[in-house]
């Protein structure tokens, strides 16, 4: 029997994807067809908005043409497929003539000619419109965002707005975008807008935004307060609108496959998640190290670990434990223990403070261990007593990784999903919950 194996992101599926595969399938007795995940489309380098993973997955099985459908994640992933199913033959369309001749290794190289005048580019062009995203706070962050948006489909940046002026008009000329005198101006020609400010500022500009039927992506942390978080996602819901906490390493690729892996039991039940993120900064006269301005370890970079413990624990904490050094009215150290009923977690945080920035994360099984800095995690490992069953996993990180968050809020809006199984509303919610324990100093001891 000859095996046939094709790729393609397949969104927008249209008459010359059907025409490609009916001749892809023509090659031999078998067809294997390799669906591009959510992530990054690499070959069209843009992030898909349009149709996840699981309903392009559906539209070609709809067409009757594919013997298997497997999804394609990871970089190297053709050569481990080609041998995996035993292929005779890759095949893909004559516009990759030549990009994958290295494959010829493994298999025969076919490149079919296409369909002339149709593609998913210029579906796209003729059926969807831009959303318009706002920028507030034109801090380091916000600096970042133009750039990555850039790699995201169906999204614009229509200009900015910061309470300094003078930070306003240097960042809207630097993206060639529109610097608004009030976000008030900026809310009202916005579909959506990205809150980048500092941490205070956040509930009352999202409430704003939201009142006014715009879609908000709000950095993290987004509200101190669990009360405030469940109003803020409640007048979302109530106005049909999306509302997403800006964590960037709840929508990078590695930390959702380190959790789908975990969940499915590789490692065992989940007995422990210990997380640590930390910097040296000295600089007293810095925000993040104000008490005025929310500032300290907790508040500053809390939402990072707490990610891992909520989305492998859940939201059912016990209790939480917190142990602070202070210094001029902030935590510039702070180690937290969190008791579920089946497991104990901790998390450890410095601004002023160095330690180790990984992940591990125990099972019955066996273990995961991410490697610092894990919140931007492109590689981990699964681990067990006998180590010849020890597997690692590679994935590539982009940018600024700020273009994963900014693909699933904008692939919210044109879906029409209210919730992100990659950073659920409780789950946002729960965090703020353990902020407002901080600020209450709920089980609190200074070290």
């Amino acid at each position: 029997m000859k095996k046939v194996i094709t790729y393609g992101t397949y969104d927008l599926l249209h008459q010359g994807h059907i025409n490609l595969l009916k001749r892809a399938k023509a090659l031999g007795d078998y067809l294997i067809v390799g669906v591009t995940n959510d992530n990054f489309d690499r070959e069209r380098g843009k992030l898909n908005v349009k149709n996840n993973v699981l309903e392009r997955v559906d539209a070609v099985r709809k067409t009757g043409l594919a013997d298997k459908i497997i999804i394609e994640d990871y970089i190297g992933q053709k050569i481990d497929d080609i041998q995996k199913y035993d292929v005779d033959i890759f095949t893909v369309g004559s516009d990759w003539k030549g990009h994958f001749d290295y494959l010829k290794e493994y298999c025969d190289v076919v490149y079919l000619p296409r369909t002339e005048g149709i593609s998913s580019t210029m579906l796209r062009a003729e059926q969807d419109k831009d959303i318009k995203v706002g920028i507030v706070g034109c801090g380091r962050i916000a600096n970042r965002f133009p750039r990555e948006a850039d790699v995201v489909s169906q999204v614009s940046v229509v200009g900015s707005y910061d309470i300094d002026p003078k930070v306003n008009k240097t960042f809207s000329n630097k993206f060639n975008c529109k610097s608004f005198i009030s976000f008030e101006e900026l809310v009202d020609q916005s579909d959506a807008v990205y809150i980048a400010t500092p941490h205070l500022d956040h509930y009352e500009q999202t409430k704003y935004a939201l009142e006014h039927g715009k879609h908000v992506l709000c950095e993290t942390p987004l509200v101190l307060d669990g009360s405030q978080a469940r109003e803020l996602y409640k007048i979302a819901e109530d106005n049909d609108l999306v509302l997403l906490e800006a964590n960037k390493t709840a929508f990078c690729p590695a930390f959702n496959h380190l959790v789908t892996l975990i969940k499915t039991g590789l490692i065992g039940e989940v007995v422990d998640v210990d997380a640590s993120e930390s910097k040296v900064w000295g600089d007293p006269t810095l925000r993040e190290l104000d008490p005025k301005q929310a500032g300290g370890s907790f508040y500053e970079m809390g939402s990072y670990p707490l990610l891992p413990i909520i989305r492998l624990c859940g939201v059912d904490i016990r209790n939480m434990n917190i142990y602070s050094r202070m210094r001029n009215g902030v935590d510039v150290y702070t180690k937290a223990i969190l008791r579920y009923d089946k497991s104990i977690c901790s998390l450890k945080l410095g601004l002023g403070v160095k330690t180790e920035g990984n992940l591990v994360v125990s099972g019955t099984k066996g273990y995961a261990y991410v490697p610092a800095p894990w919140w931007k995690a492109d590689y981990f490992e699964l681990r067990y007593e006998d180590q010849n069953q020890n597997k690692k996993y590679f994935y590539s990180w982009d940018g600024e990784g700020l273009r994963y968050e900014i693909q699933e809020f904008i692939s919210m809006i044109v879906n029409n999903r209210k919730s992100s199984a990659r950073l659920r509303r409780k789950e946002s919610i729960k965090m703020a919950e353990c902020m407002e324990h901080f600020t209450k100093r709920i089980n609190f001891m200074e070290i």
